[in-house]
């Protein structure tokens, strides 16, 4: 009357074994998804960072005629180094200066370099005109 279900035994531990592995493997997948998703960020964050301290710079130099102090800058953007030249100009831009800033920093491996120019008015011959 009753008939034992020999047949089938087993079959549900197989099916967890399957399903448990390819959750494994989608948690797995999702996990180096993520830690590039979050190396591409750290890279932009750190490049717009490397942007902006250049730009502040240059801003810095154009309004005061100096640049950001060494104190307020490692305050102000602790994993960023700069470097800062000035030339005169040539030429048609004769008479202003040519301003170079170098902005850079690591993140993880990678190295980020910026770098910004810009002429401004050499203040000290528009005020003898």
């Amino acid at each position: 009357m009753f008939r034992k279900r020999n047949k089938y035994k087993g079959v549900f531990l197989a099916e967890l074994i399957v399903s448990a592995t390819v959750l494994g493997m989608i948690v797995v997948c999702m996990m180096f998804f993520l830690h590039g998703t979050a190396k591409f960020n750290r890279f932009q964050l750190l490049r717009q960072q490397c942007v902006a301290a250049a730009q502040a710079q240059i801003d810095s130099i154009t309004i005061t005629g100096q640049s950001i102090s060494d104190e307020d800058f490692e305050r102000l953007w602790p994993k960023i180094n700069i470097t800062t030249k000035q030339s005169d100009g040539n030429g048609q831009w004769e008479g202003m200066k040519f301003i170079e800033v170098a902005a850079s920093g690591m993140s993880f491996d990678t190295p980020v370099k910026v770098q910004l120019s810009r002429y401004i008015i050499d203040k000290s011959l528009a005020i003898q005109e």
